[in-house]
């Protein structure tokens, strides 16, 4: 029976919970292919890469093992990345994979033998699961030059010159020889006898020894500066490389080097401890296997008042995005040549909601992968008399069809889309690491190890003990213990750092986490990640955990007498509303508070209130009797508001105050809408109703549209929505 028909036979054993993880994790879309085909897609190289991607550290380091395992044993693969062959051809002894990784220590051999197991259910281990140990032969192709290094006569053969070959020997102790061959036969010849190795090793400085150890441990590969590349220019058409002249600034490490001990890799920053250095190093022929994370340090700041904080970034989120969402529906985004939302556009809707620009283009994109944003083709009409080919629709970033259903929601669910959106995006979007280009909103996710390094830095911040959190003094250990859940996304360097850095901040601003220490919704959101809940449903698990977090939204506001309306905690959607149409939002906190004023209270008139009716509706939602001063500016604007009408005509301007008029057709600032007099109530304006209106209000006035029937109308923007698209 084949592998692949073994491995079929065995998914099916799969409860619907295991094979949906298996599938989401090697990127197979369960409907989109046939079950009969699933075990087929799960060898091919590309999906079984992805799988590789989801490993820890160990996981990585076993599988290395077996690849390297396999090819001294069968040979390798040669690039051959499409190769069908049935990978039972490369089948290695279980036995020799737990003496490489483990030797002949019981608990670590357990250890590697439950990590077997756990490859096995990820479906990178193969069926049937014996005394044979078979992997995808991606596996081969990917991995099988890491975990210890290559033999010192293929890395001097490969990177040295004849006067980097004799400078080793002379560091060895050998006499000058005539030619390169006979010093590369000495040097060899010393470093492949265990004996004199080990005497080499036994003299050295203990720093040395323990510096060579840790190489050793951690696959053979460091990042030094003791070499260079022999051409000039840092280039070498020849791949060969020269000692470094000032050295690499490690003592440790130029004493190893000077003696053939560290040699190089293929790259002037990265160096290679020989094979026979590491055996001679370890004590025999072992495989770097770290079964357990790296531990918290023991001094960690603390973290009591997480939840506190995270509550607080939790509502503003919430409320920002909101507000973020509603500018979008009152005036649509426009988009770059270049892709992504004009810098004008994220401008604006920053200055809307209060925040800076990097935390806007965030609630930009996250809304947009919510399904909350999208798309939206302006039609285009044709001219009348038009034969010809119209241009191109407009496209512009509107509000979804699903927006208005998501804005009747509570806070929490609300807030849910959100983070489930980012719990799972290929993309971290508040790290912009190129500071010559401009950064935007609604760009393409583009960086596949960001779910990785996310639910990376979720275990590490999990794993502080319990009111504790981290900070810049602790980034060296998140680094650390994110790359052994997720060696494949995080990597190391101060990159890795500037993206942890990003993401911890993207996961404070959700609420996600508060002070360096994992919330409540934070255990929820790496639970889902950790079971595949984040692929399948997130959001009534993420509902449940803010709904906590996050109280019912306030119903009810506080009137003060100097013009100011608070609301403590986070307003209902339809007393955010009022409040916005008749104020201008001033701040928000604990508390929001709305302001007051006659050019406020104006715009809610022109926008079809009553002064009475708005006083009735304000009162309904008071915790206490309006104040004076606001019901004397409410009422003092709905005295002056409508005095002169703007007549749909194309268009004229009537009033009873005469003197107003004579006013009006008097004023410099107004010439632009050529208005001119034709009886004692009517002016005609030479512009049309709109951008007389808007002139009118710019000078000061507060006129009102009238219908043709003398009726008010009520001037509202029509409502637009891009389409929805599945997620």
């Amino acid at each position: 029976m084949s592998t692949e028909r073994r491995l079929a036979d065995w998914l099916k054993s799969r409860t619907p919970e295991q094979l949906s993880l298996i599938l989401a994790r090697a990127g197979i879309v369960q409907g989109e292919v046939a079950p009969r085909d699933y075990a087929r897609f799960l060898l091919q190289y590309h999906f079984a890469t992805s799988l590789i991607g989801f490993c820890t550290l160990p996981q990585t380091q076993a599988l290395s093992a077996i690849a390297w395992l396999a090819e001294r044993e069968h040979g390798s693969l040669d690039g051959a990345y499409w190769r069908p062959d049935d990978p039972e051809g490369r089948a290695v002894p279980r036995t020799q994979v737990l003496d490489l990784l483990a030797g002949t220590d019981a608990g670590l051999r357990a250890e590697a033998d439950a990590t077997l197991d756990a490859l096995a259910d990820l479906a990178l281990v193969l069926p049937p699961h014996g005394d044979q140990v078979i992997v995808p032969n991606a596996v081969h192709l990917h991995l099988a030059g890491g975990g210890l290094g290559r033999p010192a006569a293929q890395l001097i053969s490969a990177y040295f010159n004849a006067p980097e070959v004799h400078k080793i020997a002379d560091g060895l102790g050998f006499p000058k020889a005539a030619v390169r061959d006979a010093a590369e036969r000495n040097v060899v010849g010393f470093l492949t006898d265990p004996a004199r190795l080990r005497g080499l090793l036994a003299g050295a400085p203990e720093s040395v020894r323990e510096w060579a150890a840790v190489i050793a441990r951690q696959g053979s590969l460091v990042r030094t500066h003791a070499f260079q590349y022999g051409g000039g220019y840092g280039y070498s058409s020849s791949g060969r490389f020269t000692f470094s002249p000032g050295g690499s600034g490690d003592p440790d490490s130029d004493w190893l080097a000077a003696r053939g001990l560290l040699l190089p890799a293929g790259s002037p920053d990265l160096a290679e401890l020989p094979l026979e250095v590491a055996v001679a190093v370890l004590g025999g022929l072992r495989f770097p296997f770290t079964p357990e994370p790296p531990q918290p340090p023991a001094d960690l700041p603390a973290a009591d008042r997480a939840e506190d904080s995270a509550h607080i970034a939790a509502s503003t989120a919430a409320s920002q995005i909101e507000r973020a969402l509603a500018s979008c529906d009152a005036q649509p985004l426009s988009l770059r040549k270049a892709g992504g939302v004009a810098v004008r556009d994220s401008k604006r809707v920053a200055k809307a909601i209060g925040a800076d620009d990097s935390v806007t283009r965030l609630w930009l994109d996250l809304s947009a992968q919510a399904d909350l944003l999208g798309l939206h083709a302006e039609p285009v009409e044709r001219p009348k008399g038009h034969r010809g080919k119209l241009p191109e629709p407009t496209i512009t970033v509107l509000p979804t069809t699903g927006y208005d259903a998501w804005l009747l929601g509570a806070p929490a669910r609300r807030l849910a889309p959100i983070i489930a959106a980012w719990a799972t995006v290929s993309e971290i979007f508040t790290y912009w690491p190129d500071p010559d280009q401009t950064a935007v909103a609604l760009t393409e996710p583009s960086d596949p190890d960001a779910p990785g390094l996310r639910y990376a830095l979720l275990e590490a911040l999990a794993a502080l003990p319990k009111g504790c959190g981290s900070d810049e003094r602790t980034m060296p250990y998140l680094l650390a213990r994110a790359n052994w859940h997720r060696p494949h996304c995080v990597g190391e360097g101060p990159e890795s750092i500037e993206r942890i850095t990003a993401t911890l901040r993207e996961a404070e601003l959700l609420g996600v986490a508060a002070h360096g220490a994992l919330t409540s919704v934070g255990h929820t959101v790496l639970d889902l990640l950790r079971t595949g809940g984040a692929w399948t449903a997130p959001e009534p698990a993420l509902t449940s955990a803010l709904t906590g977090m996050l109280p019912p939204p306030q119903t009810t506001a506080y009137f003060q007498a100097d013009l100011t309306a608070v609301v403590s905690g986070a307003p209902d959607v339809a007393l955010a509303a009022l409040l916005d149409a008749a104020a201008a939002r001033e701040s928000e906190s604990h508390a929001v508070v709305w302001r007051f004023s006659a050019a406020t209270v104006r715009h809610a008139l022109d926008a079809g209130h009553e002064a009475a009716d708005l006083l009735a509706q304000l009162a309904s939602v008071a915790q206490a009797p309006l104040p004076q001063p606001l019901e004397y500016l409410i009422k003092d604007a709905g005295r002056t508001h409508g005095r002169m009408r703007v007549v749909r005509s194309g268009c004229c301007i009537r009033s009873e105050d005469e003197a107003l008029l004579d006013e009006l057709a008097r004023a410099k600032g107004l010439r632009k809408l050529g208005l001119r007099k034709i009886a004692p109530t009517v002016l005609i304006s030479s512009v049309s109703e709109q951008e007389t209106l808007s002139g009118l209000r710019a000078a000061g006035y507060t006129p009102a549209l009238e219908g043709e029937t003398g009726t008010t109308v009520v001037e509202k923007t029509p409502r637009r929505r891009a389409p929805a698209r599945r997620r």
